[in-house]
């Protein structure tokens, strides 16, 4: 699999190279922000370990620019360990955050456990009580709505794919939790409303007139069966 790493301090990203290569990945490594896509479109990374603070284009503009023209999963390297980035980065469609400093095995560890939550399981789209209209393809990480095409992130397709696979069943936030993220890391609520928000807006673009993920309050989420709200 092909791992691109963004990272400005040459050393550091010499270093990640050496883990990932020594773990079966092949690597590429790149400093500067504005290099990122061009790569991105030629070469096709499975994955991209981007920094946040980088020459030319910080990771954030970049982060935007690869979520708008690809589901690859991203992970966010930062220093900067405050939450509003931390929830912007998500929102953007980061899949992942990793702060400085770090251990490269951490590193590794991470980028194993994303590519990990890439394999989502088999599930039935048309099964009786699914709603009317949507699609969701695992085999080729596609999902539609009433035929157009939901520009979904990683993060967001699995957690689509966990609402659609028993649709009108509320799921917890421990749940939702543990079918996003399976390296017990601590996330925050927040983190799971951004997922939600982002993919209700999504939602909207193509049925402005039903909210399709509903939420009861003090027990979870589920994919709405129902009409069209009023």
């Amino acid at each position: 699999m092909n791992i691109l790493v963004v990272e400005d301090e040459i050393k550091l990203a010499e270093i990640l190279r050496t883990y990932l290569e020594a773990a079966g990945y092949t690597v590429r490594c790149l400093d500067n922000g504005l290099d990122v896509m061009p790569v991105v479109r030629a070469w096709v990374p499975q994955l991209v370990l981007l920094d946040l603070m980088l020459p030319g284009r910080d990771g954030l503009d970049v982060c935007r620019d690869i979520r708008a023209q690809t589901a690859i999963p991203v992970i966010m390297v930062t220093a900067r360990t405050d939450e509003i980035d931390r929830l912007l980065g998500l929102e953007l469609g980061a899949d992942d955050y990793i702060c400085k400093p770090y251990s490269p095995r951490e590193v590794v560890a991470r980028v194993r456990a994303v590519l990990r939550r890439l394999q989502v399981p088999q599930m039935v789209s048309d099964q009786p009580g699914a709603t009317a209209g949507l699609v969701v393809q695992p085999e080729t990480w596609q999902a539609s709505l009433d035929g157009k095409a939901l520009e979904l992130t990683p993060v967001e397709f699995r957690l689509l794919a966990l609402l659609a696979s028993q649709p009108g069943r509320i799921f917890s936030r421990d749940q939702v939790l543990n079918g996003l993220y399976d390296d017990h890391r601590v996330v925050t609520d927040r983190t799971v409303d951004s997922h939600i928000k982002n993919l209700r807006r999504k939602f909207a673009d193509i049925r402005p007139d039903q909210d399709l993920i509903r939420s009861v309050y003090g027990v979870g989420y589920r994919l709405d069966c129902g009409a069209a709200t009023p």
